[in-house]
């Protein structure tokens, strides 16, 4: 059946305008990436993440043009200094395009469980094709120069079993816990590895930032990392699994900061609220009281945390408004 001037509903545009801004924001790190790196298969990852996301963005634009739909400001190239020095190592770059495609991917996945215009559905389709075969990439590359970090591994079982007693699975608050589970390990795992990352990014920003209110924020945001990571790395501790330690990924020593303070405080709060929704599936898998005690815990300290850097992009008149539906009370009066 051919398709009419169907409008675009409200979760098309929300997934049309949230990933036109989304990826202005990532491209303008690829950008400067790319003025330093030397590794040229790192460099052969990042350009093709470059490439993804222009071609993402120019047909969003098309599909906002054909709608008379105004297309999104986001970031340009005013918010990103290409001549600065190189502020992160290429190794950095390549953990940066494998953490963007880590969140990408499920988000493709999530979007096409809720759009349902032809146009739409085909290219998000074809994002989440595209993004998928470009995130292996990263991934094998990670595997290859060594700085990617397995997650924990367990016996395999002799036998299929069931659960017998509550308490056996749930455990109490405190003191006979039972082991975790598989499931529980590799969201510890992934919660670890994506703040190791996140610490690594701050550490850099915190450097060349010169705006005292937005240093003391990303300060925050690094102590909260810092917190996941201790807090969980002590869960598979205490249960004799070694802590995750992966390879260390540096910062330069510039000074010069590439983006801008507006890019700067927006990647790190859109990410926080990225990382909430994370928190909230891994608490979903738990099943020790204790664990879901210490997801609820840190939950609350991010939400706060995204809070605080919302206020600051709208107080600065640096969030651009998403599209919003007719209110019926104001055109009454």
């Amino acid at each position: 059946m051919k398709e009419h001037n169907i409008q675009l509903t409200t979760p098309e545009i929300t997934a049309l305008w949230t990933t036109y801004i989304q990826n202005s924001a990532t491209i303008c790190f690829y950008k400067h990436f790319l003025q330093q790196l030397e590794d040229s298969e790192i460099e052969r990852v990042v350009k093709e993440s470059l490439y993804l996301e222009e071609r993402y963005n120019d047909e969003i634009e098309k599909i906002f043009i054909k709608e008379g739909f105004p297309v999104p400001d986001g970031f340009s190239d005013k918010d990103v200094n290409l001549e600065a020095p190189p502020l992160y190592t290429d190794l950095f770059a390549l953990s940066f395009a494998y953490r963007v495609g880590q969140m990408t991917v499920p988000y493709y996945a999530s979007v096409l469980t809720k759009i349902a215009r032809g146009d739409v559905v085909a290219f998000f389709s074809e994002c989440l094709k595209t993004s998928t075969k470009h995130y292996r990439n990263a991934l094998d590359l990670m595997l290859a120069k060594g700085i990617y970090d397995r997650p924990p591994k367990v016996p395999y079982p002799k036998n299929v079993t069931y659960i017998k007693e509550q308490q056996t699975i749930l455990g109490s608050w405190f003191g006979n816990k039972r082991p975790l589970n598989v499931m529980e390990l590799g969201e510890i795992f992934y919660v670890i590895e994506r703040n190791y990352i996140g610490m690594v990014m701050l550490l850099g920003l915190i450097q060349v930032m010169r705006d005292r209110e937005i240093k003391e924020y990303l300060k925050e945001g690094k102590k909260l990392a810092q917190k996941q990571v201790e807090v969980f790395n002590k869960v598979l501790k205490d249960e004799d699994h070694l802590g995750n330690v992966p390879v260390s990924l540096e910062v330069t020593d510039s000074t010069v900061s590439p983006f801008s303070d507006r890019l700067i405080l927006f990647l790190i709060t859109t990410t926080s609220s990225a990382g909430l929704y994370l928190l909230a599936y891994a608490m979903s898998t738990a099943m020790r009281k204790d664990l879901a005690m210490h997801y609820s815990t840190i939950m609350l300290d991010v939400a706060k945390f995204g809070e605080d850097g919302l206020e600051m992009l709208i107080r600065r008149g640096w969030m651009e408004q998403p599209p919003q539906s007719v209110d019926r009370d104001k055109l009454q009066e």
